[in-house]
């Protein structure tokens, strides 16, 4: 599945919709999927015996023609539409993550998405010093010609919102668009929709819950050339999206705090552990305004070759399984150990993931969920 270059007639996106809501099919698979038959139709055919052969003891639940058609109106009726990976109006750095969501829910100007982004994340117990820092830079930002983006949560990210409303703003949201949360930012996620864009890859539906926000951040991160991070506690979740900005080649930016602050612990880390010190827009354009014309290195591999390959054999089948268990290996550990080729162990990955018997971490690995 190309990056670039896709064009979907009413038809092709209801089955790209079936395909990514159907059971165990994560971003990865899907693109595998559409490699490996060349198109949703195909796949959502095969599906069954490839979870089969996974050992999957019960079919993965594939969405109707008709659930799909009733998520695409739902979404309809409220101003939003879908959009694909590879479209024109998909966000052009999202296309360079690796587990870009195949279809994004959009609300609002799409436009907005194809701005030069930043994201402010930061504490929901904000300080006020710590709103008034983000209001700072997020109208600075905006001044200058950038979108802000963020996760639409009380503290630093409405802030960050508010203050980019009249010069752009990304809103990326865990539910769906039918669910805001939280509640206090509906007015605010109205807001939004007509001066900005809101995205989620979630269904309409779909109340988000704490492993949302995670997937989530990746989103908020992936949009954007850069990450500020104004407040964050050492556990706060403000740090994940730092981690995800700097695993996917993002610039990381903190401002600091006082020791004494336990909201600053997590800010203060990043930048010991080599973040960007930022305590204006000047700052922050400094660092990212060399980027802004020059993407990162794109994320997404082609596949259809590895994924036209023969079938493995079973003596294959039988190393790579040996190989696997709960704890993470490496795919390229994987394919060492093996002394399989890349495409046999991916097509066996691939089975074994719509069996609903892998698990994707970080940084590549895997393993089984029994």
């Amino acid at each position: 599945m190309s990056g670039s270059g896709v064009h979907l007639d009413p038809g092709q996106r209801r089955d790209w919709l079936r395909l990514i809501r159907t059971e165990n099919v994560g971003p990865r698979a899907f693109r595998s999927l559409i490699n490996r038959f060349g198109g949703a139709a195909a796949a959502l055919d095969a599906l069954p015996a490839l979870a089969r052969r996974g050992g999957g003891l019960i079919p993965p639940r594939i969405p109707t023609i008709a659930e799909a058609e009733v998520e695409i109106a739902a979404l309809a009726r409220i101003g939003g539409r879908l959009v694909a990976l590879g479209e024109p109006e998909y966000p052009a750095l999202l296309r360079h993550v690796d587990d870009a969501p195949p279809l994004l829910a959009v609300r609002g100007r799409l436009e907005t998405l194809a701005r030069p982004t930043v994201a402010i994340v930061g504490s929901r117990n904000a300080s006020g010093a710590g709103r008034t820092m983000t209001v700072r830079i997020a109208r600075g930002l905006g001044a200058a010609g950038w979108v802000v983006a963020s996760g639409l949560a009380r503290g630093i990210d409405a802030a960050a919102h508010e203050a980019s409303l009249g010069t752009g703003t990304i809103a990326v949201i865990a539910g769906g668009h039918d669910r805001p949360y939280p509640r206090e930012n509906e007015a605010l996620m109205e807001a939004i929709a007509a001066e900005g864009a809101i995205l989620s890859e979630m269904p309409m539906g779909w109340e988000p819950r704490a492993r949302d926000f995670p997937r989530r951040n990746r989103l908020v991160s992936g949009v954007s050339l850069g990450v500020v991070v104004v407040e964050a506690a050492e556990r706060s979740g403000s740090l994940i999206t730092a981690r995800l900005a700097g695993e996917q080649g993002r610039e990381v930016l903190a401002v600091p705090g006082s020791p004494l602050d336990p909201r600053a612990g997590g800010t203060n880390a990043l930048i010991q552990q080599g973040a960007a010190l930022v305590t204006s827009a000047a700052d922050v354009l400094e660092v990212l305004g060399a980027l802004r014309d020059r993407p990162p290195p794109l994320a997404v591999e082609e596949e259809s070759e590895a994924m036209a390959a023969p079938e493995p054999g079973e003596d294959v089948r039988a190393r790579v399984l040996s190989l696997l268990g709960p704890t993470p290996l490496p795919v390229d550990s994987l394919v060492a150990m093996s002394a399989a080729t890349v495409s046999e162990v991916q097509i066996l990955l691939l089975e074994l993931e719509l069996a609903g018997r892998l698990e994707r971490h970080a940084n590549g690995a895997v393993s089984l969920t029994y």
